[in-house]
């Protein structure tokens, strides 16, 4: 299925152009009667989304790298309450999110989010959170240290039907404000802003030489995904690539598309009612895969890395959801603990 299809509710189509010297402006709007959240440096100097109050006037300063939290968490959360039993009756648990913007996604996050559109298309706990949340992109006008965006056609250009409003960084000074969305138009009654009369589209064309001739060669990830997909990468060359992976727990937290999860049953009260809770899981995990007969089809290390790399490689998957399931954002390769990110394991399985 096409991604830029994937949700006529929204009537995604271009709508206008608008100057806007101060994004701080339109924050201000946007934060009117709605949780807005912005990438900003926490205490230890972290790049994160934090929540910004209307009133807030510090300069709007987005990174350069996607930050190390993903917006996965506003749609897809890292732990929570699906449903209770109780008096012989199961009960529903749905979330009632208020409306809520996330300022700033990179493209490739935003890539992320349609794939994540796809995969928990029916799930009515994604969905009620999905449906309260306003995507304003951004552009990116130089490529983020490791990433790979362009390869995947996940960025650097926001495409159109993945926000509601989009930030287009200007060579010069100020941006531009695309609006995408039926949904984008809305938010922005009662905001004076100026048309823009001018060839954007140069502009965008700009950026993205610029991003993808600063990414550079993409022979081995080519290569590395071919390989993968015709089954040509041998068992050992798995067991040594995951010597050197990432841990579980760094593809749960770190990975924007990851969308493993394991259901807890716990009793509660006096043993006769019970709550079921979803939190994220990986199937790098040992026993993500095991039956309950005790067969195991991922046991070994290998298994399960040549598994997770055919998630985000697989052109089956592709095929499904519109995209590879990695969008070349480039944090596993950016994480401080030791191991290897997509980059790496591409190259190793396209030259053992």
């Amino acid at each position: 299925m096409d991604l830029t299809i994937i949700d006529k509710r929204r009537a995604r189509n271009t709508m206008g152009v608008y100057r806007l010297e101060h994004p701080e402006k339109l924050r201000s709007h946007l934060a009117n009667g709605r949780r807005l959240f912005e990438v900003r440096p926490d205490e230890g100097e972290t790049w994160r989304w934090q929540q910004v109050d209307a009133a807030d006037v510090q300069p709007f300063n987005a990174p350069l790298d996607p930050p190390v939290d993903t917006p996965r968490r506003f749609l897809f959360a890292e732990r929570e309450l699906l449903f209770r039993f109780e008096g012989g009756n199961f009960y529903s648990a749905l979330p009632e999110p208020a409306p809520q913007v996330l300022f700033g996604v990179h493209s490739c996050d935003l890539q992320a989010i349609a794939y994540l559109d796809l995969v928990f298309a029916d799930d009515p706990h994604y969905q009620a959170r999905r449906r309260a949340l306003l995507l304003v992109g951004l552009d990116c006008h130089h490529s983020c240290n490791a990433g790979f965006c362009s390869t995947l056609s996940s960025g650097p250009s926001v495409r159109q039907s993945m926000a509601d409003l989009v930030l287009l960084p200007l060579e010069r000074r100020g941006y531009l404000l695309l609006v995408t969305s039926t949904a984008g138009a809305n938010a922005l009654e009662g905001l004076d802003l100026e048309p823009a009369e001018m060839p954007w589209q140069d502009e965008r064309a700009r950026n993205t030489a610029q991003v993808s001739a600063a990414q550079g060669s993409v022979d081995d990830i080519a290569s590395g995904i071919a390989a993968i997909n015709a089954g040509l990468v041998a068992a050992d060359t798995w067991e040594a690539i995951a010597l050197d992976f990432l841990g579980t727990e760094d593809c749960a937290s770190l990975c924007p598309t990851c969308a493993c999860f394991t259901v807890d049953l716990q009793s509660v009260g006096d043993g006769q009612s019970s709550i079921g809770e979803r939190s994220w899981d990986s199937c790098l995990s040992a026993d993500f895969q095991l039956e309950a007969q005790g067969h195991n089809p991922s046991s070994s290390a290998g298994q399960r890395t040549h598994h997770f790399w055919l998630h985000k490689f697989g052109n089956a998957f592709r095929k499904r959801y519109g995209s590879y399931g990695c969008v070349g954002c480039g944090r596993c390769e950016r994480a401080p603990r030791k191991g290897i990110g997509a980059k790496e394991a591409l190259r190793r399985v396209a030259r053992p």
